[in-house]
């Protein structure tokens, strides 16, 4: 299970010894109340670190310096409670390397009619000092969010929560390692991309190992831990008739079970965060990962199939994102069109590899025949999705960038029963409309495969995109071809030139 609340957002205060020990002594006081009410806000999932005030050029840097040695620390918060003039901020925001936050807010909410005079005035001033502060950042062409309101309001605190949530998922990916058990599948394009490149940009590697280093592992697998987890599945799922114990297929349930052991163990030894496999490349496995990429996926590995390392790398990062959340965020694919024009929608799913957390009840464990890969039937959880609001992601590499493409859809439940698919299905509606929606997807390069989610936003991916300094493109309720077009057009110039 994925938890962030150990990770720490710091809360810094600018400000300027011009005012006198008096009044920085308010400062700190003022701004460690904020950074203690948002650290004990049930919706902001990190902890909020408050440090002292700094008023110097020296000051600056060493609390940047110390943010990116420490470990826990994956953002900064900066707030100008007076007015600190932003040259002391150049030297620190030139090696800062976390991410940071802009709280355009001061402390108290209303202002004091009655008694308000010069000496309020000079102490809160936020309204001039965070101009000071945005305009050096802007000048320094810095990546930020910026959050205007004051520190109580729950839009603020939502806002807050959001890009913590997005700094969390970047963080994760600093130093992560992805495991590709063989190559892309033959021939596809989408999938590939620059590893090197992505290395650069994004800070996590791949790795490609061949089959039989796995098919190792999960033959060292014990005929006991074997037993373990085929209780566990008995436990949480619905198994069909013929793979329960004494059935004709049970043991095809225990070889699943033997490989979901032996991959589990092949990514903890390697600290691996996530993988992708093809089922191109099963040399010496009896089935393909069915189960297993489902359950562990659910567990907050990243995966994605037929080789798609990006892909698993977001799944990673938008699981990471969403911890704690309600719903679940899951690989997927756009499979098939239900072109009624009364009711167009698409159904998504995977030929077995969709994660149990997007389940909208308890899930069926069958086995069915799979026409791909040439190995035995492989076992998988089948299962209906619920409906509501969710969004697909996507990362595109377009070759002198990589793009981040975000649909918002509503996903809807199944008009009739589908009895005779065997695999894991939702069906949405993409916004604006189908044909805007999948034009505007086909447009932007968008891959068959993206991460589904349903408790993410796409002011999370907006904020991650900000963050990575990467393009994002959003198709949603207010997306026109013609503006998206002008849209892909500009970018093509913009980030081309970058």
């Amino acid at each position: 299970m994925i938890t962030i609340k150990t990770k720490q957002v710091w809360f810094i205060t600018g400000s300027q010894h011009l005012y006198g020990s008096e009044t920085l002594q308010q400062v700190a006081a003022h701004a460690m109340t904020i950074a203690d009410s948002l650290n004990r806000h049930p919706l902001i999932p990190v902890t909020i670190v408050h440090k002292p005030t700094v008023t110097t050029p020296e000051e600056i840097f060493a609390v940047c310096q110390e943010a990116n040695a420490a470990a826990d620390c994956i953002g900064v918060i900066a707030w100008m409670h007076t007015f600190s003039p932003a040259k002391m901020w150049i030297g620190g925001l030139k090696i800062l390397q976390r991410p940071i936050l802009h709280f355009h807010t001061q402390f108290n909410r209303d202002i004091p009619w009655s008694t308000i005079d010069m000496d309020f005035m000079n102490l809160n001033q936020s309204a001039h000092g965070d101009r000071e502060f945005g305009f050096m950042m802007t000048r320094m062409r810095l990546n930020r969010k910026v959050v205007a309101g004051h520190w109580e309001d729950a839009e603020s605190i939502e806002k807050i929560n959001i890009w913590a949530r997005a700094a969390a998922g970047w963080h994760d990916w600093q130093g992560a390692r992805f495991v590709r058990f063989g190559d892309n599948m033959r021939y596809v394009a989408v999938t590939e991309g620059d590893k090197v490149a992505a290395e650069i940009k994004f800070g996590y590697s791949v790795n490609t190992y061949g089959i039989g280093d796995l098919v190792k592992t999960i033959g060292e697998v014990s005929e006991q831990q074997v037993d373990g987890l085929v209780e566990e599945y008995s436990d949480s799922y619905t198994l069909a008739a013929s793979l329960l114990k004494g059935g004709e297929q049970h043991t095809s349930l225990r070889d699943a079970a033997r490989i979901e052991i032996g991959l589990q163990a092949f990514l903890e030894a390697g600290n691996y965060k996530g993988f992708t496999d093809t089922f191109e490349d099963l040399h010496g496995m009896t089935q393909l990962p069915g189960i297993a990429a489902q359950r562990l996926m659910n567990k907050g590995y990243g995966f994605a199939g037929e080789g798609d390392w990006k892909t698993a790398a977001l799944v990673r990062a938008m699981k990471v994102m969403a911890a704690g959340l309600k719903g679940g965020n899951s690989f997927m694919e756009d499979y098939t069109y239900h072109f009624n024009p009364d009711n167009r929608m698409v159904l998504g799913s995977h030929m077995l590899e969709i994660c149990e957390s997007i389940a909208d009840a308890k899930p069926v464990c069958e086995i069915h025949p799979l026409g791909i890969g040439g190995k035995a039937d492989p076992v998988r959880l089948v299962f209906n999705s619920a409906p509501g609001p969710a969004l697909n992601a996507s990362v595109i590499d377009m070759g002198n960038r990589f793009r981040l493409l975000v649909n918002e859809v509503i996903a809807v439940a199944p008009m009739h029963t589908m009895p005779n698919l065997p695999v894991a299905r939702v069906l949405w509606k993409p916004y604006p409309n189908m044909h805007t929606g999948c034009t505007a997807w086909i447009l932007a390069g968008g891959a068959h495969h993206t991460c589904y989610s349903q408790n993410l936003t796409s002011e999370h991916l907006a904020d991650f995109a900000e963050i990575a300094g990467i393009e994002l493109v959003l198709i949603d309720k207010n997306t026109t071809l013609p503006q998206l077009k002008n849209e892909l057009r500009w970018n093509e110039r913009s980030y081309g030139e970058m």
